[in-house]
């Protein structure tokens, strides 16, 4: 060990000998009118293989000041600039600063539009729209997937659950040369797709595709990553494959196969794990979902891929999948992609809780410990067709289709005690439940441009059809105690089929007032929603040994429909440096509900007023103000109207109430976004209002034996407030170490008006969520990643029977990567997480740790990886849950500890045109 310090002292030192600082500086102005240029990219290479040293970014008077550290004697100095001839000098170090004074470059004489022309490529692209980065302008280690290089690119973040952000902006779609990857879902691309491979990274708002097409303004509150792939590349195989098996009869193996061929592109992939894991992951530690800190902590152990569920919410699952994606365009302006997913999971979980009940003159205690196993398969399809049948007409049809069969065994014990240690209630129950759901989608996007200045027509239409049929086996015995005992024993079978059938059509136009500047918008919008739930409940005839017997009052057969005319007005303004839109609508809305076994028929027309409001400005090319303001009118859902009362549970008996009305929720926003990228340095802050007048609300009546009657009303006076700001910075110290930071402070201040045992209160919370983060790199060696987050929880009440309670939660991380020797990969994940306020018999802390070593042969395509899970064997699933009126301490099954071994291959054919890669075993 004393020997390894001091080769890597002896490395460290001599390192910082040979390597001398350099400042070059200048001013960038455009040849013809003399005026200065922003956020041209300044970078430096070293002159042997064009590896990038460092980079910077023109300020707004063409200033620059590239800053740097190289053993080199000599750099090569490129200036690239959207549109202009590119600017290159050999550039000779003698550790004195240098200035270049003033460099005059000149527009190309065929300008393209969004092209780049430059000998060398720019690390970073500032286009109008568009922010591009150079995959080859960034080092990532060897086997680095696309999320390894986004961690490297300035102003993005990628946390653990693979979630972007960009200049503190989310991330919601992926596209790989423009095209959805296997569904919106990014990890999918950004974990399964390998650097070597991509030619750039773009950034831009998130679009639809109708958005794009006219030039409308996007979701400014969103980024789309687009990953292009270099067109050398474009063609040929690649993909990976990977098995492993551990101890605890743990297993995992996984594939992905993908050919491309320009504009073609098919992939497929499979897999299976019984570790809590997508099916599609290798193995590697980052990617481990059944870790601690992704899953434990929120209690789960299932995961969901583009809206596809691979689990049953918490336990240890197993898991398989398999999928297909093509992609292709067919003829001029005419795209085709599609994708199929088969998934199935089988989930295991057994739960203890312990949860104190808070009402407004008693409280009680309840004690429950439960077990489930369900099976869950489904099946889904979805299809992207769009077609422009010219430069002014464009159709979109987007349809997706689901099938899902699930199936569960449901076993729960409780008892409630009162303040006195007595016994009040307690019941078992014994459920088995099947179902089967079918989903299908529709969206049709027809768009024509008329004339020259920006106007257009659009139709839009959206349906859906949900249908889900269930079969559930119920056996009960619920004893209630007191003065008026009583025993409830249940053995019923209920058949039900639920069906939503939702259909939206919205024609708009877009007049220009002033061409391509200022617009009129109009919109019609007629939605009609129809919702049907009939369940019926048989009781056991023990004479005929079977379910005969209707039990009519736990019975129901329930329709609702919600009709929408939506009629809306506004104008829009846009130029180079400032958007703005506000729009005016009035809706009419009837909801009618029948209950057709109970002779129950009721209608309610309602009208309310809808605005939407927005603006952004942009100061420069990266400094960005952004606001907007939302009025919106919501229905309530089926089981809140219908009158049917559910006593399914003994204890907890709902009903719903017919005579609620739609509530009206205000929100607003404010942000701001800056990223220097000549100091690499990001800031943004953003500040949120939700306020709701008419919110629906649960009403609940607890009676002397702690049974649960609820209903619902509605109130005002809810609110939330959110506030983040946030903070990182890149740090070159040479062309090989760099250190990374970042702070970030979340603030909710909320409050919630509710009923407990039919008296009002409301409940007023404040929670901080302070975090810092640094990461230290040393190319080709190690990199450290620790950080620290804690959770401040403060809820007070205005009712004097609830204490006001506050709860503290801290959260401790460190990773760790090593790199040498070449050939091996040591990777380390800590985590340490102290609860202060959970209740006794619960632990209130612990400590966990991965660790993976990954040994490296063929030339790099194969790897062996050992990993632990759990190295310390302390992971738990405790967590606490605290609401208006109880507080709740719950335990689930939770993965522990394994070893497992992996061996992986990929394989690349890309830019080999079609010939099979050299062989990796000499």
């Amino acid at each position: 060990m004393k020997q390894i310090l001091s080769c890597f002292l002896i490395l460290f030192i001599s390192t910082l000998s040979f390597s001398q600082n350099f400042k070059i500086s200048g001013e960038l102005i455009d040849e013809a009118t003399q005026t200065p240029l922003e956020s041209a990219t300044v970078f430096a290479e070293k002159p042997a293989d064009s590896s990038l040293i460092t980079y910077t970014i023109t300020g707004k008077k063409g200033n620059f000041e590239l800053v740097g550290k190289t053993a080199n004697k000599e750099i090569n100095l490129n200036i690239s600039y959207n549109g202009y001839t590119p600017y290159r000098k050999k550039i000779a170090l003698n550790g004195e600063p240098i200035n270049l004074g003033t460099i005059k470059i000149a527009i190309l004489a065929e300008d393209l539009d969004g092209v780049t022309v430059t000998a060398n490529r720019a690390p970073i692209t500032i286009k109008k729209d568009t922010l591009e980065f150079n995959a080859a302008s960034f080092s990532t280690n060897k086997n680095a997937t696309v999320e390894d290089l986004l961690k490297e690119l300035p102003g993005v973040e990628v946390d653990a659950q693979g979630n972007i952000k960009v200049n503190g902006k989310s991330v919601n779609k992926i596209l790989v040369n423009g095209k959805s990857f296997f569904g919106d879902d990014p990890t999918i691309a950004t974990r399964n797709l390998t650097k070597d491979i991509v030619d750039k990274i773009q950034v831009t708002d998130t679009k639809t595709d109708s958005e794009a097409f006219t030039g409308e303004k996007g979701d400014d509150q969103n980024k789309t990553i687009n990953i292009t792939i270099d067109e050398e590349k474009n063609k040929g195989y690649f993909g990976r494959v990977a098995a492993g098996a551990g101890t605890d009869k743990r297993f995992e193996y996984a594939g992905l196969i993908n050919y491309f061929d320009n504009d073609l592109r098919i992939s497929a992939l499979a897999g299976g794990n019984n570790i809590n894991s997508p099916g599609f992951s290798f193995g590697e530690i980052e990617k481990m979902f059944g870790s601690a800190r992704n899953r434990s902590f929120s209690s789960d152990g299932s995961f969901n891929v583009d809206g596809k569920s691979f689990g049953g919410g918490k336990g240890i699952t197993s898991s398989r999948t398999t999928g297909a994606n093509y992609a292709n365009n067919f003829a001029k302006g005419t795209e085709i992609s599609t994708d199929y997913f088969y998934s199935a999971a089988n989930t295991f979980n057994e739960d203890i809780s312990n949860r104190e009940n808070i009402l407004p003159e008693n409280r009680y205690f309840s004690t429950s410990n439960s077990r489930s196993e369900s099976d869950n398969d489904t099946h889904s399809a979805n299809i992207r067709f769009k077609t422009q049948i010219d430069s002014t007409f464009m159709i979109e049809v987007i349809p997706q289709f689901t099938f899902n069969k699930n199936s569960e065994d449901f076993t729960k014990n409780e008892t409630s005690l009162n303040l006195s240690n007595e016994l009040i209630n307690q019941s078992t129950i014994d459920n088995k439940n099947n179902r089967e759901g079918i989903n299908f989608k529709n969206r049709l996007v027809a768009t024509k441009k008329y004339g020259t200045k920006g106007g257009f027509m659009k139709i839009s239409t959206n349906s859906e059809t949900n249908a889900i049929k269930n079969e559930d086996f119920t056996n009960s015995r619920t004893e209630i105690f007191g003065n008026e005992p009583q025993s409830i024993i249940r053995n019923q079978l209920s058949d039900g089929e639920k069906t939503t059938t939702d259909i939206n059509i919205t024609p708009s136009l877009r007049f220009p007032i002033i061409a391509d500047t200022l617009f009129f918008n109009a919109s019609y919008t007629f939605g009609h929603i129809n919702n049907k739930d009939r369940r019926n409940v048989f009781d056991f005839n023990e004479q005929m040994q079977q379910f005969s017997d209707i039990n009519n009052l736990q019975s129901t057969d329930f329709s609702n429909t919600n009709n929408v005319s939506k009629a809306e007005g506004g104008l829009s303004y846009k130029s180079e440096k400032i958007y703005a839109r506000f729009n005016i609508g009035y809706l009419f809305r009837t909801l009618k509900s029948e209950d057709a076994l109970r002779q129950i028929e009721f209608e309610n027309n309602y009208g309310a007023l809808q605005l939407n409001a927005g603006f952004s400005y942009k100061f420069d090319k990266t400094l960005s103000l952004y606001g907007g303001y939302y009025l919106f009118n919501d229905a309530p859902n089926i089981s809140q109207l219908s009158p049917y009362v559910d006593i399914s549970d003994p204890l907890n008996i709902t009903q719903g109430n017919p005579n609620l009305k739609p509530s009206n929720e205000h929100s607003i926003y404010i942000g701001l976004n800056n990223y220097d990228y000549k100091s690499q340095s990001g800031f943004y802050s953003y500040l949120n209002a939700d306020i709701s007048s008419a919110r629906v609300v649960p009403k609940t009546v607890i009676d002397e034996n702690f049974v649960r009657n609820t209903t619902y009303t509605n109130v005002d006076g809810n609110y939330n407030l959110s506030a983040s700001i946030g903070y990182n910075k890149n740090v070159k110290l040479d062309s090989i170490r760099t250190i990374k930071y970042g702070a970030n402070f979340y603030v909710v201040s909320d409050k919630s008006v509710n009923f407990n045992n039919n008296i009002e209160y409301s409940n007023r919370s404040v929670r901080y969520f302070p975090s810092v983060e640094v990461t230290f790199t040393w190319k080709d060696y190690f990199e450290i990643n620790p950080g620290y987050s804690i959770n401040f929880n403060n809820n007070s009440f205005d009712i004097d029977a609830f204490e006001d309670r506050s709860y503290t939660r801290h959260e401790f991380s460190f990773k760790t990567k090593t790199f040498f020797p070449k050939f091996l990969e040591w990777n380390n994940d800590f985590e340490y997480v102290y609860n202060a306020d959970v209740a006794n018999g619960f632990e209130k802390s612990f400590a966990f740790w991965n660790s993976s070593l990954v040994y490296s042969f063929l030339k790099d395509n194969g790897s062996a990886t050992l990993k632990v899970y759990d190295l310390l064997n302390q992971n738990n699933n405790v967590r606490r849950v605290s609401n208006q009126d109880y507080i709740q301490d719950i335990q689930s099954t939770v993965l522990k500890q394994y070893f497992m071994l992996t061996l992986s291959y990929k394989f690349n054919t890309l830019g080999k045109k079609g010939e099979i890669d050299d062989n990796p075993w000499d």
